[in-house]
Formats: structure tokens, C-alpha cells, sequence
């Protein structure tokens, strides 16, 4: 499916954003950047609009990655989950996972998705946004999925996986699937095709 072209680099330790471009054919792997994410979060979001902060994160990792691998394509993503402009960290407790729960029941929230594309000074950059309304669920209900979902509640920000059990959190869902996954693949395709990586 690739033309004979440089490697692609995924700037990231997801595997749901490896799994979406591996599912889409493309030939990669996978070369988690150094950046202090968590830092660079509380550093941004003091600073810009969500969408921003998940844009400025993802150039952040491409450009961290390719100043080891600089004749490769480099993807960098990053997602922002934001409640109005509070944003919300990756919980580090089942009891701060709990309280991030408790304070999206019954509202909506936004997952802003950025990816962006390095490649010998060309950049492309991609930001798409979800809306997510979590229902009014019971306490007894809460105490379910944490007992059922587990500690994998702490390894997604918002306390959920919409592709498997979080999905019983919503009442609504509005946005692209993959965005909401983390990777806004349909335009990064494009831009591939653009520069002749993919065909057209």
C-alpha cells in the first residue's frame, strides 16, 4: 500500500493510536517521545484554549522524536479531555478515577484529538473534537464499573475505554470514532496521500 518512502515514525506509547494505523495498513513503529507530558499540560493549559494544548502536545512529541530520527515521518498525537476549559488529568487512583466520574455524570464533556506530521521541514497538523454526554448514572452503578472495569480505569483520562466497558457511561456521543480513540485518522491519511506516501 506505502510507496518506497521513509519510515514512519508513531510518536506515542498508545496502543489505540498504533492499533488505528496499523488497522489502516500503514507500515510503522512505534517511538514513545521524552517529553514530560503532565508537566507540559499543566504548562499549556495555563496558557491556551484545549484544542491548543492537545495540538501544541502532539508538535511537541513529533519534534522530541525527530531529532533522533530526522529523515523519517514522524506522527505525534496527544488528546485533550475538557470539561468547558478545566482539563482533566489521566487519574492516578482508583479514587481520584471515582471522582473524575463523578464530576462528568450527567454532563457533557470534549475530546479534542491532535495529530501532527513532520517530515524535512514539512508540517501538517490535524485537531478534531468530539462531544461526549455522560449520563445521570446511579451510585450503584458506579460502583459496578469500578469493581468491573478495575485498574484500567486509571490508564485513559475521564476513567473510561468508549470501546469497551465505558461505553455503558453515555447517553450521547457525538464526534468521530476515532477521534474519540485518539487519532484523527482520516485527515492524516489524506496528508500521506498528499505527499505520495500512500496511494492516490
Amino acid at each position: 500500500m506505502q510507496s518506497d518512502y521513509p519510515e514512519i515514525i508513531l510518536a506515542s506509547a498508545s496502543q489505540a493510536r498504533a492499533a488505528i494505523l496499523a488497522s489502516a495498513g500503514l507500515r510503522f513503529h512505534t517511538q514513545p517521545s521524552r517529553v514530560d507530558e503532565a508537566e507540559e499540560h499543566k504548562h499549556f493549559a495555563r496558557n491556551i484554549a484545549p484544542p491548543d494544548v492537545a495540538l501544541a502536545l502532539a508538535r511537541l512529541k513529533a519534534d522530541n522524536v525527530l531529532e533522533a530520527e530526522p529523515g523519517a515521518i514522524v506522527i505525534g498525537a496527544d488528546q485533550v479531555l475538557a470539561v468547558g476549559n478545566e482539563i482533566l488529568q489521566k487519574p492516578r487512583s482508583q479514587e481520584e478515577a471515582r471522582g473524575q466520574l463523578l464530576k462528568l455524570r450527567g454532563r457533557q464533556h470534549q475530546l479534542h484529538s491532535a495529530a501532527v506530521l513532520l517530515h524535512r521541514g514539512h508540517v501538517a497538523q490535524f485537531v478534531d473534537t468530539a462531544t461526549l454526554t455522560m449520563r445521570d448514572f446511579t451510585d450503584d452503578f458506579l460502583d459496578w464499573y469500578m469493581e468491573t472495569a478495575g485498574e484500567g480505569v486509571q490508564t485513559s483520562v475521564g476513567a473510561y475505554h468508549i470501546e469497551g466497558l465505558g461505553i455503558h457511561l453515555f447517553s450521547e456521543v457525538k464526534g468521530d470514532y476515532f477521534t474519540i480513540l485518539g487519532m484523527p485518522i482520516v485527515p492524516v491519511l489524506e496528508e500521506l496521500r498528499r505527499i505520495s506516501v500512500l496511494k492516490k
